[in-house]
């Protein structure tokens, strides 16, 4: 089985297409994201199959936000899928509710979404402050309400490390690019080297695998380079 610090993001149109490209990524990828963009179009099932199937590691990315007792319900839910990671956002009173319902799932809190920067926080009346002080005020408030770890840039993943807080909990890092690959949507990014060195545990990947001749050769260059 392959390196589960890399998590592939399958994010495509529909779970049949998530499933060829696993089938193409076979052996060299243990663990798939799963997000929003494929909900509806057969998401749960593909996480399903993945994991009772195939024997792989899912993350599924929902990002939940909403009063406490619907998140509770949520992740009571989606407990029953024995899936490995699940996002909320990081206000504490959601990352609370989460946790009491979550079994044996690792509850992810979601700092700063990696497609933002200064500009688009001040545009959704967000505090003032720099974006690195925000997300480790976030991180920490999300740690001691009962995260398991955080959804980060890879360029707050050493600030957040270093905060004690942090100790023996996860950092997953999103908006990793290799070297000389196009930036997309993102705009805090890192190469994957360079995230794991800055204290991430895994990496999510997505575009530069999926859109690439040979997923599976591209899944084993980013690998090569988690050391």
């Amino acid at each position: 089985m392959s390196d589960d610090r890399l998590i592939v993001a399958l994010d495509l149109p529909d779970a049949l297409s998530g499933l060829q490209m696993a089938e193409r990524l076979g052996d060299a990828v243990a663990f798939y994201k799963i997000g929003l963009g494929m909900l509806t179009g057969g998401g749960l099932a593909l996480a399903n199959e993945l994991k009772c199937e195939h024997g792989k590691r899912i993350f599924l990315d929902m990002k939940l936000f909403d009063i406490g007792a619907t998140v509770e319900a949520a992740v009571r839910g989606l407990a029953q899928f024995d899936l490995d990671f699940l996002t909320v956002h990081g206000d504490p009173h959601v990352v609370r509710a989460a946790a009491q319902a979550k079994g044996d799932m690792k509850i992810l809190a979601v700092t700063i979404l990696t497609s933002l920067d200064r500009a688009d926080l001040d545009a959704g009346l967000i505090v003032p402050g720099n974006i690195a002080d925000l997300v480790l005020t976030r991180a920490a408030r999300a740690f001691e309400a009962g995260a398991d770890g955080v959804i980060a840039s890879p360029q707050e993943a050493a600030l957040i490390r270093a905060l004690p807080e942090a100790h023996g909990k996860l950092i997953v890092t999103p908006g990793v690019r290799p070297a000389g690959a196009a930036l997309g949507d993102q705009k805090r990014v890192a190469t994957p080297g360079q995230a794991i060195a800055a204290g991430a545990d895994h990496i999510v990947v997505g575009r530069p695998i999926h859109t690439a001749d040979d997923p599976r050769a591209m899944a084993q260059a980013i690998l090569s380079q988690l050391v």
